[in-house]
């Protein structure tokens, strides 16, 4: 199930699972022997996840679930671990927005949601779990940041908002617990195939697959990797404007505007 140098983690439970990146690495992750605990808020959409799963030999629990819900995830996975002791969560779910068709701002409600599910909704994933990983002395965590996270892009403020939170969140918590067996994995992909992305009305530079992101995902958390940006190049660049003085950046990077078409 792990190859030589890569942890078992026999039991992974992963939030945005019904669909895109949170379904792909579902699969990929997939095999006899190991326990997955999949949460999302799409019935359908959840439970075909599972059911690919399944077929490769996986145990399967699902939960529908907002993850913005603290107290009825803190429920589920209070009932998992003590079915079978959770070894690794994998925060994937979110939402994105940003200046409409019309050049309209998002709005508060577009924006709040944003934050609430992105960076809140790890943080009712994780922090769950932690106490009983630490006193366990090991566990791994996944936070799905992005590159939006390393530089506020002027047509998504609240996206690029609640993934710079994950990051510097992510990287608090393997500064602080990394000693005592905390394993925590910080990933920053840019642009890859998913509804979510088509939805992304502007260039795509660098885009990918959504099963290489996948696969990139599934390989840091079995590895233990502390940060994995992809493509680095784009990370790079974003994370280079940050450094600029501000009247720079800022005209660098209003080079790079869109639009964000309705959900749905």
């Amino acid at each position: 199930m792990a190859a030589a140098g890569e942890a078992s983690l026999a039991h992974i439970v992963i939030t945005g699972a019904s669909r895109g990146l949170g379904a792909a690495v579902a699969r990929r992750l997939a095999a006899p022997g190991r326990r997955l605990g999949l949460i999302a808020r799409s019935g359908a959409g959840l439970e075909a996840t599972a059911a690919d799963c399944r077929s490769q030999g996986a145990s399967v629990a699902t939960a529908r679930l907002d993850v913005r819900d603290a107290a009825a995830m803190a429920v589920c996975l209070a009932g998992w671990d003590a079915a079978a002791p959770i070894e690794a969560v994998i925060a994937n779910a979110g939402i994105n927005g940003g200046t409409g068709p019309d050049g309209q701002p998002e709005g508060h409600a577009a924006a709040s949601a944003q934050i609430a599910v992105n960076l809140l909704g790890a943080v009712n994933l994780i922090e769950p779990v932690l106490p009983a990983m630490l006193a366990r002395g090991r566990g791994s965590v996944l936070i799905v940041g992005s590159v939006a996270g390393f530089c506020g892009l002027p047509d998504s403020p609240a996206y690029s908002a609640s993934k710079a939170g994950l990051w510097a969140y992510g990287e608090a918590l393997r500064a602080a617990h990394g000693p005592a067996g905390l394993r925590v994995t910080v990933v920053a992909p840019g642009f890859f195939r998913s509804a979510m992305s088509a939805r992304f009305l502007g260039g795509h530079p660098f885009e990918l697959p959504v099963e290489a992101v996948a696969a990139r995902l599934v390989r840091a958390l079995l590895r233990g990797e502390g940060r994995a940006v992809m493509p680095w190049t784009l990370g790079a660049a974003l994370r280079g404007l940050a450094l600029l003085p501000a009247p720079l950046a800022d005209l660098l990077v209003r080079r790079f505007r869109f639009r964000i078409a309705p959900e749905g």
